[in-house]
C-alpha cells in the first residue's frame, strides 16, 4: 500500500544518511527522518511523499537509541546550527566515516577504497571562530503559542531548510562564551534604536545580518553589521557603545547588501571602529582575516586537516606544487616549507590579495598566486606541477578541471572535500588515471553531519 501524507508509522531507524537524517524503511520505501538516530524506534507522520522515498517528522520516540543523548542547547531541536546534538559524539564520528565510505562506494563505485576513522575535533563545543546571525521582522516560535506579529525584532539562526523562519537566539554553544554576550548586547542596542529590521519577505527594513569573528590568538573580536543601504544613521553610536562595553572588540565593520539575496556579504565594506581584520593562526602560520574573507571556522581542527594534507602530499622539498581553489593562501603557505614552490589558482581577486598579504606576514617567498577561472587557467597551461592539491567548493570540481588533470597527469593529487557526494563523483572520474589510495575524514563541525575528507591519489603506473 502506497504511503500517504499525514500517515502515521511506527518505524526503526537503520542508519544515518548524507545530509544528517536517519533512514528507515517501510514496505520497501525509504523514509528519511530528521532528528532521529540509528537505533531509534519512533512514531512519525509522513510530511512529504516522492516516487522513490518519503520524509517524515517524529511524533513520539517509542524506544530511544542507546546512542541518543540530551542536547546541551535548548534550541537544538529546531535550529540549523547543530542537527546532531542529540547524538553521542563518538557515534557522530562513526556515522561520518560510514557516510563517506557509502558515498565513495555507491556514487563513485570505488569498492574497497580505504576510508580511515574520522579524526575528531579538538573541541566539541565553543569551536567556531565565526557565526552569522540573521535579523527578521517575524520570529518563528517552536510549537507556536503566540502570534508572530508580537515579535517584530528577531536576531538568531534559521530553521533548517528555510529562508524565512528565524529562531531568536540568546546563546550559541558553538561560539566562545563572550560571543553570546556580544550577541545579546548588540541585539538590545539595535532594538533600542527603533530602526526596523529587514523583512525576509517584504525586502524592506535596515538591519540584515550580524557576523561575529573571533581570534583565539589575540582573544579579539571583529563585529560586522550588514545593512540594506549605506546610510549609517545610528550605527556609529551603536558601534561606539558596543566597543566600549567589550574592549575585546578590536574592529567594527559596516557592510552594505542592497540585493535581495540573503547572504551575509555585500557590495561595500567600511570600518567604523578599530581595524577591519583579525590575525589568527593555523599551526605555526599567521593569517589576516577580513570581515568577508574565507577562513576555516574551526582553527584547531584546521591544523589537523592541514597536517593530513601535508602528510598525503609527502613533499621532499624539490616539488613544484599547484593548489587549486587556493582562497586566502592557507594551504600554499602551510606547505611552503616542504616545497620548492607553490602556485595557487583562485577566481576571487580579493582572496588572492589576502593570500599575498598572508605570505608577507609569514615571510613566505616561494608562493605565487594567479587570479582567474581555474578551467581557463589550466587550459592555457598557466602552471604545471608534480603534486596538485585541490580544495573545491561543495559543488566539487568542474568536469573540465578533472579532464585537464587526467591529461597533464601530475604524479600525485591530494583532494580536499567538504561534500562526500561530490568527492565520490570526482574521484570516480579521476580513477581513470589514478589509484584512489586512501581517504582520511576530519571532523571540523561537531554536532553537524558535515565532514571534511582528504583523499590521496597516485598516478597509475608511476
Amino acid at each position: 500500500m502506497a504511503l500517504r501524507r499525514s500517515e502515521l508509522l511506527d518505524i526503526r531507524i537503520e542508519k544515518m544518511a548524507n545530509g544528517g537524517n536517519g533512514i528507515a524503511r517501510h514496505e520497501g520505501m525509504v523514509v528519511f527522518v530528521p532528528g532521529s538516530v540509528s537505533g531509534d524506534t519512533v512514531r512519525v507522520m509522513v510530511s512529504r511523499k516522492k516516487k522513490e522515498y518519503a520524509e517524515a517528522r517524529i511524533i513520539e520516540i517509542l524506544a530511544p537509541s542507546p546512542l541518543r543523548i540530551n542536547p546541551s542547547c535548548p534550541h537544538a531541536e529546531f535550529c540549523g546550527g547543530c542537527q546532531w546534538q542529540h547524538i553521542d559524539y563518538g557515534a557522530q564520528l562513526s556515522f561520518k566515516q560510514d557516510i563517506v565510505k557509502e558515498c565513495v562506494e555507491r556514487i563513485g563505485g570505488l569498492i574497497g577504497t580505504p576510508v580511515h576513522p574520522v579524526i575528531p575535533s579538538p573541541k566539541e563545543f565553543r569551536y567556531r571562530n565565526k557565526m552569522e546571525f540573521s535579523f527578521s521582522d517575524r520570529r518563528w516560535v517552536p510549537r507556536l503559542d503566540k502570534p508572530l506579529s508580537e515579535f517584530p525584532f528577531t536576531l538568531g539562526l534559521h530553521v533548517p531548510g528555510t529562508f524565512n523562519k528565524v529562531i531568536d537566539i540568546e546563546e550559541c554553544l558553538l561560539l566562545p562564551e563572550e560571543g553570546s554576550e556580544i550577541l545579546r548586547s548588540a541585539k538590545a542596542l539595535l532594538q533600542d534604536t527603533s530602526v526596523p529590521v529587514y523583512g525576509l519577505k517584504s525586502h524592506s527594513g535596515y538591519w540584515r545580518f550580524l557576523t561575529l569573528r573571533y581570534s583565539a590568538v589575540s582573544k579579539g573580536w571583529l563585529v560586522n553589521i550588514i545593512t540594506s543601504d549605506e546610510k549609517r544613521g545610528v550605527l556609529p553610536a551603536v558601534a561606539e557603545r558596543l566597543c566600549k562595553e567589550f574592549p575585546s572588540i578590536s574592529g567594527f565593520v559596516h557592510t552594505v547588501n542592497s540585493r535581495k539575496a540573503a547572504i551575509a556579504a555585500g557590495e561595500k565594506e567600511s570600518s567604523l571602529m578599530g581595524q577591519g581584520f583579525l590575525l589568527d593562526t593555523i599551526g605555526p602560520w599567521k593569517f589576516r582575516i577580513s570581515a568577508s574573507s574565507f577562513f576555516q571556522t574551526n582553527s584547531l581542527g584546521a591544523s589537523r586537516l592541514y597536517d593530513t594534507i601535508a602528510k598525503f602530499a609527502a613533499l621532499r622539498g624539490s616539488e613544484q606544487v599547484l593548489d587549486l581553489y587556493s582562497g586566502t593562501g592557507t594551504i600554499p603557505i602551510y606547505l611552503s616549507k616542504e616545497a620548492l614552490a607553490v602556485t595557487g589558482m583562485e577566481l576571487n581577486e580579493q582572496a588572492v590579495m589576502d593570500a599575498r598579504v598572508n605570505c608577507e606576514i609569514n615571510g613566505v617567498q616561494n608562493c605565487s598566486f594567479i587570479v582567474g577561472d581555474i578551467r581557463e587557467l589550466l587550459k592555457e597551461g598557466k602552471a604545471t606541477a608534480e603534486v596538485v592539491v585541490a580544495d573545491p567548493p561543495r559543488s566539487g570540481m568542474h568536469k573540465d578541471v578533472t579532464e585537464n588533470l587526467l591529461e597533464t597527469a601530475p604524479g600525485r593529487i591530494v583532494y580536499v572535500s567538504c561534500n562526500p557526494a561530490t568527492l565520490a563523483r570526482d574521484l570516480a572520474l579521476l580513477s581513470k588515471g589514478y589509484e584512489i589510495c586512501e581517504i582520511q575524514p576530519v571532523d571540523m563541525f561537531p554536532h553537524t553531519h558535515h565532514v571534511e575528507s582528504v583523499a590521496r591519489l597516485e598516478k597509475k603506473g608511476r
